[in-house]
C-alpha cells in the first residue's frame, strides 16, 4: 500500500471532517518520503490513452486539464518519473503557467472498461521542446513531432488506487467494434444455417 499519498492528503481539516461524519479520523504512521511506482502501476499507466492533470494557480484556484494521445503516450521513464510531450493547443498555457509558480500536480487516470482509477501526486517541470530535440524523438508520437512545444516531466511522490464503486463502465469505439465483430460473425453463421435449413425444407416438400 502506498501510504505517502494518504499521509499528504489527510490534513488536519480532512481529519476533522472524518471525525464529524464518522466519529473517528484516520492517521498515517511511518509514511516514507515517496512511494515508487510498482509493476501494476507501470502497466496501468502504459495502457492509458488519456489522463487528467490538476494544478493550482498563483491565486489559489485549481485547474484541471485533459491530456490524450496514443496508448502509452504518458511514458514511465523509471519508477519515480513520468514524462509526456505537450503539443500546440489553444495557447492559454494555464497548466504551464501554474507549474512555473507551483510545481505540485495531481494526475487522475481512468480505466472505465475495467472500473479502475489511479491517482498520482508529484512535482512537475516543463522544458521547452526546442532545446531538447533528442527528447522529442523519445517522447512524441512520430506523426506529431512537429507540433511538440513542451516536454513535461513529473517526479512521482506517491499514488493511490480507488475502489470501483460508482464507476460506470464505458468503452472506446474500437472496443465496441471488437465486441460487435464477434456478434456480427455469429449473426452471419445463424443466417447461413437458417438459409440452409429452409433450402432443405423446400427440397423435402418437392
Amino acid at each position: 500500500m502506498a501510504t505517502r499519498y494518504l499521509d499528504l492528503a489527510m490534513t488536519d481539516s480532512v481529519r476533522r471532517a472524518q471525525k464529524q461524519y464518522y466519529g473517528r479520523a484516520t492517521r498515517i504512521a511511518d509514511a516514507p518520503e515517496r512511494d515508487p511506482l510498482g509493476e501494476a502501476e507501470v502497466e496501468f499507466i502504459a495502457a492509458r490513452e488519456s489522463f487528467y492533470l490538476g494544478t493550482v494557480s498563483e491565486t489559489g484556484w485549481p485547474y484541471i486539464q485533459h491530456r490524450g494521445g496514443p496508448r502509452g503516450f504518458l511514458r514511465v521513464v523509471n519508477e519515480t518519473t513520468l514524462a509526456f510531450a505537450d503539443y500546440k493547443g489553444n495557447r492559454q498555457l494555464l497548466t504551464t503557467g501554474n507549474i512555473f509558480v507551483n510545481d505540485r500536480v495531481a494526475l487522475f487516470l481512468m480505466d472505465y472498461k475495467n472500473r479502475e482509477r489511479l491517482k498520482i501526486f508529484g512535482h512537475a517541470r516543463v522544458e521547452d521542446a526546442r532545446a531538447h530535440p533528442q527528447l522529442i524523438a523519445q517522447l512524441a508520437d512520430p506523426t506529431m513531432r512537429s507540433a511538440v512545444e513542451r516536454l513535461v516531466f513529473i517526479d512521482v511522490v506517491s499514488f493511490d488506487w480507488n475502489c470501483p464503486k460508482y464507476i460506470t463502465p464505458r468503452y472506446s469505439a474500437e472496443e465496441v467494434e471488437e465486441y460487435a465483430g464477434s456478434l456480427k460473425m455469429r449473426i452471419v453463421e445463424l443466417e447461413d444455417a437458417l438459409g440452409a435449413a429452409r433450402a432443405g425444407l423446400e427440397l423435402s416438400r418437392k
